[in-house]
């Protein structure tokens, strides 16, 4: 079996890094790692908006800024390989065939961004895509995905199941610039969709419903309907 976990950047570093997180990730991902073969794209979070919010600012152009929101990433992920330790890769993998070769190779991935204009999410479905994955975990900071935003909203209610037709209907009009995907950007949505990819948006913070999202149980969060 084939998991691919994108890690958003705000659940590993959301202010300063949190390594009592990162170390009970690494236990976890360590522990299944026997039974499947784990794939993590680490977001840039808080420290690619700080950096990317200074370049714009500073007139750099937007893909001057992916560039930086890629080292951001790749930052975290070397963190996150560092905290899981000897199973994981030492260096992230910069594209898709190093990633399977290292996979192929029993390591856990580890990698961030790769291109410009490709957020992480979008990352993480294109690197499900290329290894076939079976599952495809997008992990927030939320329980799932809401009809409006639960942090302003009280009576936001989340979806346990939603189509991608649905989903790109809700994201189709959020900025495409750097480091501003609000919930998941089209392009990661238009993977998940031609490939028919089982995805599952959950809250990355509970560690026992991720796992039993992988392990095929009972979870809390939403899963994307294709078809």
């Amino acid at each position: 079996m084939r998991v691919v976990i994108s890690i958003g950047g705000s659940i590993l570093v959301p202010d300063e890094v949190d390594i009592i997180y990162a170390r009970h990730l690494a236990e976890l991902v360590n522990d299944i790692s026997d039974s499947c073969q784990i794939s993590i794209v680490t977001g840039g979070g808080r420290l690619a908006r700080k950096y990317i919010g200074h370049a714009r600012d500073s007139g750099a152009s937007e893909i001057f800024c992916d560039l930086i929101g890629i080292n951001a990433t790749r930052l975290n992920a070397r963190l996150l390989s560092a905290v899981i330790g000897e199973k994981a890769t030492r260096e992230p993998p910069r594209d898709f065939i190093g990633a399977l070769k290292a996979l192929d190779s029993g390591k856990i991935v580890v990698m961030g961004g790769t291109h410009p204009a490709h957020s992480t999410d979008a990352v993480s479905a294109l690197l499900a895509e290329y290894i076939t994955a079976d599952v495809l975990i997008n992990a927030t900071n939320v329980d799932g995905i809401y009809d409006k935003d639960p942090e302003k909203h009280t009576d936001a209610i989340m979806y346990e199941k939603l189509s991608s037709e649905k989903l790109v209907d809700m994201i189709k009009s959020y900025s495409a610039g750097a480091g501003q995907y609000e919930l998941v950007d089209i392009l990661a949505v238009k993977i998940i969709q031609r490939s028919n990819l089982k995805t599952i948006f959950l809250n990355g913070r509970n560690l026992e419903n991720l796992r039993n999202a992988i392990e095929g149980k009972e979870f809390t969060g939403t899963l994307i309907e294709n078809g």
